[in-house]
């Protein structure tokens, strides 16, 4: 819908952390496999918490409600609480407890119904939630051909609503923290529509989402496998178009020169010129960059390497990738060196520097 506002992953982790602080509940609504679980994951580790994950699709109302039993003691009946959400014992160990309510609007009304209570007031039956528990809870939208049920409104209005859109840049920041491989972020860094087609309407059981791009990196991670059963599977995991796409797209990247070489000075030039492998070339010397600077190597050596890194793509790259590169170093890597002991950068900045200011005052 038009007047609905979608945001990126990173601008909902700031939402997130606010709500938190509030104790507000937040709904995260978006596409499938755009990476809403991963996101409260991540949030929750950051905080040093943790996350109780319940898929609400695949859950009874008593799995929440708890279930009633007869008290000989008393005489009465009285209620046994639900195993399945945090109790006190474990919350006093975290400073937040995130109680993630996946699937939410997949669950039956009966189960909304219960989980009403819960969001409502923090309590269900003789249940209550600890003080330092905080609540999130994700669906797919309507649209997205999933089995859900509409949300009552009473229940709906109890929550803070982010939708979630697809951005590459902030993708590109999770894959590199969490060493997505580097064919998968080189390939997309030139292709940033491949990172997500998928289209409900379609009958295609497989497409690319940023989720499926992940089991793509995994099996890239055993280089043993063969070039038919690897291009079977990647098939399998974001489609039949794509897959083709992608390996040769590999197939080119790998006529491309070791970035290491170019790091180490050894290599100069650059013969072939596939704009898709010239991306896949800058982030896997990003990639090398960055790991020699989490080894701690010398500043001399590792200005060394920067400097290469400078000048191979002011010899050989147009603007445009010339320019990706050195953002792409300084912060998706977080690349840390002084450009007052680099021999390139005085030749980099008076040829480029307007463009990198450019870009950081559109970012702003």
């Amino acid at each position: 819908m038009s007047d609905v506002r979608t945001i990126t992953s990173e601008e909902a982790r700031n939402s997130l952390l606010k709500c938190f602080k509030k104790q507000r509940p937040v709904f995260l609504w978006g596409p499938p496999g755009i990476g809403k679980s991963e996101l409260v994951a991540s949030v929750t580790d950051e905080l040093e918490g943790l996350m109780y994950d319940l898929r609400l699709g695949q859950m009874d109302p008593t799995d929440i409600r708890g279930i009633p039993y007869y008290n000989k003691d008393q005489g009465t009946m009285d209620w046994a609480p639900p195993i399945d959400l945090p109790d006190e014992d474990t919350c006093k160990q975290y400073p937040v407890v995130v109680l993630f309510l996946d699937e939410m609007n997949s669950a039956a009304p009966a189960v909304q119904a219960a989980a009403y209570q819960l969001i409502l007031n923090r309590r269900v039956g003789k249940y209550r939630l600890p003080e330092n528990v905080v609540m999130v809870a994700a669906g797919n939208r309507e649209s997205d051909k999933g089995v859900t049920y509409r949300m009552p409104t009473p229940l709906a209005n109890r929550f803070i609503h982010q939708e979630m859109r697809v951005d590459f840049d902030s993708w590109e920041h999770w894959a590199v923290k969490n060493k997505v491989h580097k064919d998968v972020v080189g390939y997309l860094a030139g292709s940033k529509q491949d990172l997500y087609d998928f289209d409900p309407k379609g009958a295609s059981r497989s497409f690319a989402t940023p989720r499926s791009w992940t089991f793509v990196s995994e099996l890239l991670e055993d280089d043993t496998t063969d070039k038919a059963t690897l291009t079977n599977l990647i098939a399998g995991a974001i489609g039949e178009g794509l897959a083709v796409k992608f390996m040769a797209h590999r197939k080119v990247a790998s006529d491309m020169p070791n970035p290491v070489d170019i790091l180490e000075g050894k290599e100069k030039d650059l013969k072939v010129k596939d704009i898709s492998a010239m991306y896949a070339l800058v982030v896997s010397m990003c990639y090398e960059l960055k790991e020699r600077q989490d080894k701690e190597t010398p500043e001399a050596d590792f200005n060394r390497y920067v400097d290469n890194f400078f000048e191979y793509m002011m010899a050989n790259f147009e603007t445009e990738i010339t320019v990706m590169g050195a953002r792409t170093a300084l912060t998706t890597y977080d690349l840390k060196f002084s450009p007052t002991k680099l021999k390139s950068f005085d030749k980099f900045h008076e040829k480029y520097g307007k463009y990198i200011l450019k870009g950081s005052r559109g970012n702003d």
